[in-house]
């Protein structure tokens, strides 16, 4: 495991330092941000197979912000929209995401419960943002570093191509700080 944390590590200090509004017109800051994202999905890719395979990406991610789709093709359900499940897999991986690459890989991200309410089907990608503030960032730190464990919650609005609210998911996440030992016990 100490190799893919150096790699997420190292991964999200790549990402991090990239313009998130690169274009062509800057080819070496475009090149490092769309490079830096092929890295994520493929450490997304390498932990969870189920994800690529599924039409998963993301999009965009940033200090406290990531952004990811799901695939439409490849995930319709019995009348034609996105598959429920195609749904939960967009709105869960993201949590992860932000976990791993704000506070860094020696803090392990769990899902607790996840629930998803659907507005309308979609007929088309759907996309999930989720964003922490620094405060947020520096608190989940905090109580992990002092209990072993911290909680936090992330709420997502699911949007179709067209911008129409398709679903909300809200996750309920605990982190795990790795090699944690309370104090006065060895």
């Amino acid at each position: 495991m100490a190799l893919i944390d150096n790699i997420i590590g190292a991964t999200g200090q790549w990402v991090a330092s990239t313009d998130p509004k690169a274009t062509l017109a800057h080819p070496l800051e475009w090149l490092k941000k769309t490079g830096g994202y092929a890295a994520v999905n493929r450490i997304i890719g390498l932990s969870i197979p189920f994800a690529p395979r599924n039409g998963f990406r993301v999009e965009e991610v940033r200090p406290g912000y990531v952004r990811a789709r799901i695939r439409l093709k490849g995930n319709k359900n019995h009348f034609g929209s996105l598959y429920a499940g195609a749904y939960f897999l967009v709105a869960e991986i993201p949590g992860g995401v932000l976990t791993l690459f704000d506070l860094g890989p020696s803090y392990t991200p769990i899902l607790k419960e996840m629930t998803l309410q659907f507005l309308q089907p979609a007929n088309s990608d759907v996309t999930v943002e989720f964003s922490l503030s620094p405060e947020q960032v520096a608190a989940i730190r905090a109580d992990a570093d002092a209990t072993g464990r911290a909680k936090f919650t992330l709420e997502g609005m699911l949007t179709d191509q067209e911008g129409n609210h398709v679903a909300t998911s809200i996750a309920h996440y605990r982190v795990r700080k790795k090699g944690f030992q309370a104090e006065g016990k060895a």
